[in-house]
Parts: structure tokens; C-alpha cells; sequence
């Protein structure tokens, strides 16, 4: 079996590179940068993802192509939200789709559903995404469901919040304040269900759709999870470094991160501003 993976540069693409190679397929990685750590038997394929020529020159009778490349909220750049994430993706799918590629996994976000009307999310729940980059995804997810009614065979894969070994993304600064031993903010209470998924499962889930026949959506959460509080709380007892959990107000913090994100004095994108202390978990 071979495979394509956009992104495989990156730490996510990365580890699915690997989990591959373990199963015995042979996978090669389409980015716009070579990573150091590539193993030599995985090929390296150079292109912009938003390329259309080169993307299609790079894509060719996969048995699975894996969708990992994506501009990330961190970037709070509209263009590169829409050029990646939308138009990016329609190259990808035209070009697996006339290439006559077996299999596409779509990466998508949990961005998409904004703060849910309820909890759990299912994969009936309608998605009403509040800022630019869950609209760019789900406009991503809308081109994947145009070429699967042409006759693409493809999974759309939407993840909770991911960590793992060595990505912990933006709650690595909460990490830096544990590891400091500093006070720890959550917002009213911290009561919020926040849900995350491990790399690896996610990883494992990616490759399980690859196998199954027809189009299909999936939400990828961990199992076993809790309040925003419960998981910082364990954390900090972990760590055993003095840090402390701590409540303010919901209303004026969440305002608060929301203009410092905006005029560039804070590192979180509006979906982080927005979520942090809102529950949003699916039912599995």
C-alpha cells in the first residue's frame, strides 16, 4: 500500500509517517519543507500546497492520500486561512480525484462547530463556526463533499484539541507555567468539559478510516476526559511545583484575550480566546 501525506513534515504528519511504516505501507510526504528527521525510505515531494500545477504533478495513484497541511489559528491571517485550508484542499482533491487515488483522509477541526448549541457533539450536530479559521475548515470539508459526489472515496476526520509527546501547541505556555510554578487562570469556575485526543489516536483513527469503503465523517476524541479545572488540577499535582489553579470572570477575561489576540500583544488565535472556557466534547 502507498501512501501520500501533505504536512508530513510537520509533528503530526511526522508520527502518522511513522505509524505507516510500522504497518508495512510505503508513504511519501508532500510539503512545502523537508523535515531532518525523515526516514530514507519515504519519499519527499516538494510543493505549495496552494500550487495548483504542482500539486497536481506531485499526486499521483495513491492507495491514500493523507490531508494534513493546514494554517493553524496561531496565524490569525484570513488569506492563508482561506488560501490553505480551502483552496489548497480543492487542488489536493481535484488532483487525487483525476489521479484516481484510492483513498482521501481529510484532517479537519473541531473549529468547525463554534460553542455547540449542546454537548455531546455528534456527527449530526450542525456546525456554526465563530471565527475565520473554523469557517475556512468547514469550507474545506464542503469542497472534500463536492468531489465525493463526483466519486471520490474520502473521510473528513475532525479532531479535538491534540496533544502528545512533544506537541502540546498553545497549552504549552500553561505547561511553562506549571513547570514555573506559578498560579494557573481558569475561567468561571473552569467547569467547562474540555475533551482532548491523543496524537497517537488520532494517528490510529486516520489510518482506520484510510481502510474502510465509502464516504464517511468522524469525530476523534479521547475517551476518558474531564473539566477544564480536573485536567490542570491533576497537572499541577503531577508537577508537585507550587502551581495552583485559580478562577476569574468569564465576561471581561474573554474580551480581554480576545483584543489582545486581535492587536497582536497575545500569542492565542480568536478560537482560543473563544473556547477556553466553554465546554465543547464529542460522544464517541
Amino acid at each position: 500500500m502507498r501512501a501520500l501525506v501533505t504536512g508530513g513534515s510537520g509533528y503530526f504528519g511526522s508520527l502518522l509517517i511513522r505509524l505507516l511504516l510500522e504497518r508495512g505501507w510505503q508513504a511519501d510526504v508532500l510539503d512545502i519543507s523537508d523535515a531532518d528527521d525523515r526516514p530514507e525510505t519515504v519519499g519527499f515531494l516538494q510543493a505549495d500546497i496552494r500550487d495548483r500545477e504542482a500539486v497536481r504533478k506531485t499526486v499521483k495513484d495513491y492507495d491514500a492520500v493523507f490531508h494534513n497541511v493546514a494554517q493553524v489559528p496561531l496565524a490569525k491571517d484570513r488569506e492563508l486561512f482561506w488560501s490553505v485550508n480551502v483552496e489548497g484542499t480543492r487542488n489536493l482533491c481535484e488532483a487525487a480525484f483525476s489521479q484516481g487515488c484510492g483513498k482521501l483522509v481529510y484532517t479537519s477541526s473541531s473549529a468547525v462547530f463554534g460553542i455547540p448549541e449542546a454537548n455531546p457533539v455528534t456527527e449530526a450536530t450542525q456546525p456554526q463556526p465563530r471565527e475565520a479559521y473554523g469557517r475556512a475548515k468547514l469550507e474545506g470539508e464542503r469542497v472534500c463533499q463536492e468531489y465525493a459526489e463526483q466519486g471520490l472515496d474520502l473521510a473528513i476526520i475532525r479532531p479535538r484539541t491534540i496533544l502528545g509527546h512533544g506537541r502540546l501547541g498553545i497549552f504549552q505556555i500553561l505547561f511553562e507555567w506549571v513547570r514555573m510554578g506559578v498560579k494557573i487562570p481558569v475561567l468561571a469556575g473552569g467547569h467547562n468539559v474540555y475533551q482532548f485526543v491523543h496524537a497517537h489516536d488520532l494517528a490510529e483513527a486516520c489510518l482506520l478510516a484510510s481502510e474502510q469503503k465509502g464516504s464517511a465523517l468522524f469525530n476523534i476524541g479521547a475517551e476518558r476526559f474531564g473539566s477544564m479545572r480536573e485536567g490542570l488540577e491533576a497537572l499541577c499535582r503531577h508537577a508537585d511545583t507550587g502551581s495552583r489553579v485559580f478562577s476569574l470572570p468569564m465576561r471581561p477575561i474573554e474580551w480581554a484575550m480576545h483584543l489582545t489576540s486581535l492587536i497582536g500583544l497575545s500569542p492565542l488565535g480568536p478560537y482560543h480566546a473563544l473556547m477556553y472556557g466553554r465546554s465543547l466534547y464529542f460522544d464517541i
